[in-house]
């Protein structure tokens, strides 16, 4: 690497706000991102725990909300003062050993080390508070919002409010959580079970307990902030795939009821409107029509402190393909 290109890097890896890495995903997604290569490699030290398995073809839900997003960064408290100091002096001596020119770090030194405002990097406070940080979510670095957080690393004492916009709290990993909200595929079941019917009605249902509340935690290690976001679905939309049907009911939406949406078909109610389905006008020919199944999740959270309260709604829709024939000539 040329003396330019570590010059600049070395700068990025002192002072300068913490490009954010990833954070710990605790269960079936588990992982870590590494950081961004435009700064230094420090992570968040957020963690995210997602109870249970991953079923296959399940996803991330999608906010309904136009104008929610998660955040984009955020403060978090990451350094102690020695340690804080060690980085920063070993960055230095490497910077000043290629040649750096000391007024390159010499707002750095004047800052954290000689007074203006920090006097050695507040050791002398090592167990009495801890140096903050900018980090970006790892799953938006792309997004200008992250880029918003552009404080350097400030000193926040022990129990005290770091009075900053975008400090974590309690919202902010209620908001990583819904982003990591995994929900199970929406597998309706259908009757008739193969093919459906021109003008016949095609019931659609969820059985009660074949889906259940979604629970995902965020937690900061060490400072008693969590979260916990709790999805439940709500109501499923039908979009029966073409123009040529109706929807049943004709605004494709069907609610929950007693745990159950739709109702289970049984012999005899072939010549019945079902709570909820479609009805196929047209022919599929030698193809299909995709019936797509749209589960809406309810999202509320709780946190440390009785904090809590609601954030957007959000979907996970499953696509079934349903083909369609002229006569009637299925056994109902």
């Amino acid at each position: 690497m040329g003396v330019t290109a570590l010059t600049t890097a070395l700068v990025g890896l002192g002072t300068l706000p913490a490009a954010a890495g990833g954070f710990d995903t605790i269960g079936p997604q588990e992982r870590k991102t590494s950081g961004d290569a435009s700064g230094p490699a420090l992570e968040s030290r957020v963690t995210i725990k997602v109870p249970g398995s991953k079923a296959k073809d399940s996803g991330p839900i999608t906010s309904t909300a136009v104008d929610w997003e998660p955040p984009a960064c955020w403060y978090e408290p990451y350094w102690k003062a020695k340690d804080f100091k060690k980085f920063n002096e070993a960055q230095w001596s490497i910077y000043e050993s290629v040649g750096g020119a000391p007024e390159g770090i010499a707002d750095d030194k004047a800052r954290y080390k000689q007074g203006h405002p920090y006097k050695d990097f507040n050791v002398d406070k090592n167990d009495e508070g801890m140096w903050w940080v900018a980090v970006r979510n790892p799953e938006m670095t792309d997004d200008p919002a992250a880029k918003t957080c552009t404080r350097d690393p400030f000193w926040v004492d022990t129990g005290e409010n770091p009075g900053v916009p975008q400090a974590i709290d309690t919202e902010t990993l209620a908001g990583l959580a819904h982003q990591r909200t995994v929900v199970p595929p929406t597998k309706v079941s259908l009757a008739p079970n193969g093919k459906s019917t021109v003008n016949a009605p095609t019931w659609v249902w969820l059985d009660k307990g074949t889906f259940k509340p979604v629970s995902v935690t965020a937690s900061l290690p060490g400072t008693g902030l969590w979260a916990t976001t709790t999805a439940k679905p709500v109501s499923l939309h039908l979009d029966p795939g073409t123009e040529d049907a109706e929807s049943l009911p004709a605004s494709g939406e069907c609610g929950i009821n007693d745990g159950s949406i739709g109702e289970p078909y049984a012999r005899g109610k072939a010549e019945l409107t079902p709570p909820c389905g479609v009805r196929y006008l047209r022919s599929s020919g030698d193809g299909s029509y995709g019936l797509k199944a749209t589960l809406t999740w309810e999202i509320s959270w709780e946190g440390a402190g009785g904090t809590g309260g609601d954030l957007p709604s959000g979907t996970f829709a499953t696509t079934t393909e349903v083909p369609v024939q002229e006569i009637q000539s299925v056994n109902r």
